[in-house]
């Protein structure tokens, strides 16, 4: 009898008590302006900033978003900082780090991690319909790696994010449908 729903090597059956009060919290990539950034994933992609947080010493600042639902919206303290602790113990954030001065400097870019060496590959939403989804973005402008019927996986796109990180789009049940 195995916890784990698949089977594969390096699995540990073996369950730290310790272990069962982390949450998984944030996956933090960095931006060059956050002013591109947040318009991009606030009104192409939908998500909700729920902490800001300036650290003036050291010259950057870390945005903490969310798809509304994706968290306890309704429990969002109003005080910045019970709101912070709550940020912490939220589930699925993404977390934008900007350094401070980068947006004025014209060659400055990050490596998105799907160029050589790859490394970082990309965040991901499900969306009800990929084709719907592909579409609006594709009149909103936004950069396609992949469109939803290119190559060999069918009914998953992949966009790019102003700082040309990858952000798959997929449909949760389009692999069972095409099964």
């Amino acid at each position: 009898m195995t916890r784990h729903y698949e089977e594969a090597e390096g699995l540990c059956e073996n369950i730290d008590q310790e272990t069962q009060s982390y949450i998984f919290n944030q996956t933090m990539i960095r931006i060059k302006d956050p002013i591109v950034s947040l318009d991009f994933y606030t009104r192409i992609i939908g998500m909700k900033l729920y902490r800001k947080i300036d650290f003036p010493d050291m010259q950057f600042t870390l945005y903490f978003l969310a798809m509304p639902g994706d968290v306890d919206d309704n429990n969002t303290p109003e005080d910045s900082n019970k709101r912070t602790t709550w940020t912490f113990s939220q589930r699925a954030m993404l977390e934008l780090t900007h350094n401070w001065g980068t947006e004025h400097d014209e060659s400055f870019k990050h490596h998105n991690g799907n160029s050589e060496p790859q490394g970082f590959g990309h965040i991901g939403f499900s969306v009800p319909d990929v084709y719907a989804a592909s579409k609006r973005f594709e009149k909103l402008g936004v950069k396609f790696v992949k469109k939803p019927d290119d190559g060999k996986m069918k009914g998953l796109a992949f966009i790019e994010d102003p700082d040309g990180y990858w952000i798959e789009i997929l449909q949760a049940n389009m692999i069972e449908k095409n099964s």
